[in-house]
């Protein structure tokens, strides 16, 4: 599950008290009229460019995170790698220079392609589940789930709820078009807007050894991709004018294009395999079958509609009714689609749309972060809830069309390839949730402590108490203060916070000795959280080195890199995200190791929500027998925050 350059990266990028939280902008935020606002990338020259740290600094920072997960002996060993590494006489300080001649040349930043090349593009398992992230968007009062969704048809709620947030995915689009959407701040500083031009038309393209990305910016794309019964249709939202379709004109151009596809499919003996089943399986595979469609003229041009398209929407009618109304099995269903159908997983935005009209995405990792995509997504639903007042119909309007294609049976075999492995990676794939109601963020600051801090510092005594031994764990940092900023990674696992875990049991240490370890523990986390947003931490120097080293030579000298515990070190048991508040996106995705977890969290003012999955095929996790220890753990560390307080 490990790239040699790079751990592949959590799927949610958000972050620590230093990151943006997933909260939707002011409904003012974005307008179509260009005069009323200020540009969108007004504040891009105002950023400063990624900081590429010493390495005297990483390497000091890096032991650090290495020694609560070595022994004596092991530690003695990397110190030595690490030593001979940043020596004169090392290779370090010759990739060190190699990398600064890259942030010499790079327009914006000496990560980004690196980072977009290394920890995705280059990535050849199934991206589906191993890199895309997923989410459970909130239930809308105004479009009530319906009592009974009968399978393989549509229905009223979901192709309204469909349509009403299409409407407003499509006024953001127009917004960052324009540039009248609200430039991102915190706390007066700029965040860069970069990653909101890779939201709309956006498609990762499979090609051999390291796919490609396709973008269009502005989008002025005129059609939206829909995927009902495993077909592909291009459906146009705008008229070739650029006038944006009425919402009563979306939501009939669904309608007609379920109908085509039903009236298509009545008329075969037997339905054409899916060629977009090839999305889910390895990429190796699907661009070998891409290159076998590309000979047909006509599938170049089918290519190019669902590439182009400005996003998907995926009407979902053939679905067991648990996956329906069982959010944890909603959320699972959101995640894989059980066998990865009905889905084109390379568009960076998937709404998925169930027949009691619930909602979710998937969305393809690569061009932007879950916290840009998250933004928007929370804007449409807070906008979908309200009164709408719907635009004029736009004139001559192309109907909806089933995107056709021309299959060869070796096609038609690595289409078989493809739904093998992808039914294989979901049925092993265990997606739960969690929900802690004893208490929320609310509570948590009446300590005086950070809640991310709080929950990740639980997270470590929760892992301690199940597996026993500490857990190198990622959660990301976001980078956007820097232009064309991406993220980093805090490592959570300090030796702080192995040494609360150790006592937190201890029926011979004292609550106040305890609460003493606690406070180390939060500090050091915050220490880290704080280091990662300013460009400070380990993981994405030590990855902009490795990717400089030119020959097999080089990398036997790169004494770092060669030591096991490097490896070790990014063999992050939990990968977790922050992504709150939580009452309107349940997030999810896979562990980024065989034997871990992959937990999303989200903390709302009186409750603290959260995902976990795992692998099926580990003989080391158990995501329901920890889940409880979670819960309990969070409950301990309660009962001792009233006690300390009672004191």
């Amino acid at each position: 599950m490990l790239s040699l350059l790079a751990q592949r990266p959590a799927a949610f990028c958000t972050g620590s008290r230093s990151v943006l939280s997933v909260t939707a902008r002011s409904r003012n935020n974005y307008t179509t009229d260009s005069s009323q606002q200020v540009s969108t990338f007004a504040n891009q020259n105002k950023l400063p460019r990624l900081p590429i740290p010493t390495l005297k600094a990483t390497a000091t920072r890096y032991l650090k995170t290495l020694r609560p997960l070595l022994d004596n002996s092991e530690y003695a060993r990397a110190e030595r790698a690490v030593s001979s590494f940043i020596s004169s006489s090392g290779l370090g300080p010759v990739l060190q220079r190699r990398l600064q001649e890259v942030d010499r040349q790079a327009p914006a930043s000496w990560l980004e392609n690196i980072w977009v090349q290394k920890a995705y593009l280059e990535w050849r398992e199934p991206n589906y589940i191993n890199a895309n992230w997923a989410a459970l968007l909130a239930d809308n009062p105004n479009f009530p789930a319906v009592g009974d969704a009968p399978p393989g048809q549509p229905t009223g709620p979901q192709l309204a709820r469909a349509a009403r947030l299409i409407v407003h995915l499509l006024e953001a689009n127009d917004a960052i078009n324009q540039g009248t959407l609200t430039a991102d701040s915190q706390r007066g500083t700029p965040m860069c807007m970069n990653q909101f031009k890779w939201q709309f038309g956006t498609s990762r393209i499979a090609r051999p050894g390291c796919d490609g990305l396709v973008n269009q910016y502005p989008s002025t794309a005129t059609h939206i991709l829909v995927m009902y019964r495993d077909q592909t249709i291009e459906v146009p939202v705008y008229n070739n004018a650029g006038q944006r379709a009425s919402l009563v004109q979306i939501t009939s151009q669904l309608l007609q294009a379920t109908r085509r596809v039903d009236d298509l499919l009545a008329r075969q003996a037997q339905p054409q395999p899916s060629v977009a089943n090839l999305t889910a399986g390895n990429r190796d595979n699907w661009a070998n079958a891409r290159q076998i469609l590309e000979k047909d003229t006509a599938n170049v041009e089918s290519l190019a509609k669902v590439d182009s398209a400005l996003f998907g929407v995926c009407l979902d009618v053939n679905v067991d009714a648990k996956d329906i109304y069982d959010p944890e099995r909603s959320v699972a269903l959101f995640t894989h689609s059980n066998s990865g159908c009905n889905r084109w997983f390379d568009k960076a935005i998937q709404l998925i749309v169930l027949g009691n009209g619930r909602v979710g995405v998937n969305c393809e990792h690569t061009p932007a972060d879950a916290l840009t995509t998250g933004s928007l997504l929370m804007e449409a639903m807070e906008k979908e809830t309200g009164i709408y007042k719907d635009t004029a119909s736009c004139a001559e309007l192309a109907e909806p069309m089933p995107i056709q294609w021309n299959i060869t049976p070796e096609v038609v075999k690595l289409i078989d390839n493809a739904q093998k492995e992808a039914g294989a990676l979901a049925g092993n794939l265990r997606m739960l949730l969690g929900n802690m109601t004893q208490y929320g963020a609310q509570w948590i600051k009446t300590l005086g402590v950070s809640p991310d801090a709080y929950f990740q510092v639980a997270l470590q005594t929760a892992y301690f108490r199940h597996h026993g031994k500490p857990a190198p764990t990622y959660e990301t940092s976001s980078l956007r203060r820097f232009l064309h900023g991406r993220t980093e990674t805090i490592r959570s696992c300090s030796e702080e916070s192995l040494a609360f875990s150790k006592v937190f049991d201890d029926k011979d240490v004292s609550l106040k000795k305890k609460l003493q370890y606690f406070q180390q523990a939060i500090a050091a986390h915050l220490e880290y959280s704080k280091a990662a947003s300013l460009g400070q931490g380990v993981d994405r120097h030590l990855l902009g080195l490795r990717a400089q080293i030119q020959s097999p030579e080089e990398a036997e000298k790169a004494l770092l890199f060669q030591d096991p515990s490097y490896i070790q070190s990014m063999s992050f048991a939990m990968s977790t995200s922050n992504v709150t508040p939580g009452e309107k996106f349940r997030g999810a995705f896979a562990p980024v190791i065989p034997d871990g977890y992959g937990i999303n969290y989200a903390m709302d003012k009186s409750d603290l929500k959260f995902s976990i999955s795992e692998w099926l095929s580990s003989p080391v996790t158990d995501a329901t027998a920890f889940r409880e220890t979670i819960y309990k753990t969070l409950s301990d560390l309660y009962d001792a925050g009233e006690y300390a307080k009672r004191q």
